[in-house]
């Protein structure tokens, strides 16, 4: 590929990308995510822990199912979720990484502030 090329990537794909982030865009199934890090748990276990609706959970686990973020299989009568895309875990990491740098940028920002102030009033102290 040439440098400079603008390449326009078909709507259908854009589509298809943007749907997968806004998956992944609620707070509700990122805590699922992460529950089920350490492997496939049944829908009452992931109620239990995240003290919401049997409801709420089931609504967001098919969210999840249907973009191949997740897979399901059934025992019996329960019904027991794992991820599917290990790719979402990275893209958190990488996510949660960022945000971690900034943080400590800011952190790093305000400290500079606190001493830059600490300073002027040590000398304005001085100069009285």
């Amino acid at each position: 590929m040439e440098t400079g090329t603008i390449v326009d990537v078909p709507p259908e794909v854009v589509q298809q990308v943007a749907s997968y982030f806004s998956v992944l865009g609620e707070p509700t199934r990122l805590r699922i995510l992460n529950l089920l890090r350490d492997g496939e748990k049944c829908v009452q276990d992931l109620v239990e822990v995240m003290d919401t609706s049997q409801a709420n959970v089931s609504k967001h686990l098919k969210v999840m199912l249907q973009a191949g973020i997740l897979t399901r299989r059934t025992q019996g009568t329960l019904a027991y979720y794992s991820v599917a895309d290990e790719l979402s875990f990275q893209l958190c990491t990488m996510v949660c990484d960022r945000i971690a740098c900034r943080i400590e940028q800011q952190a790093m920002y305000f400290r500079e502030f606190s001493l830059a102030t600490a300073v002027a009033a040590e000398e304005a102290a001085a100069a009285s």
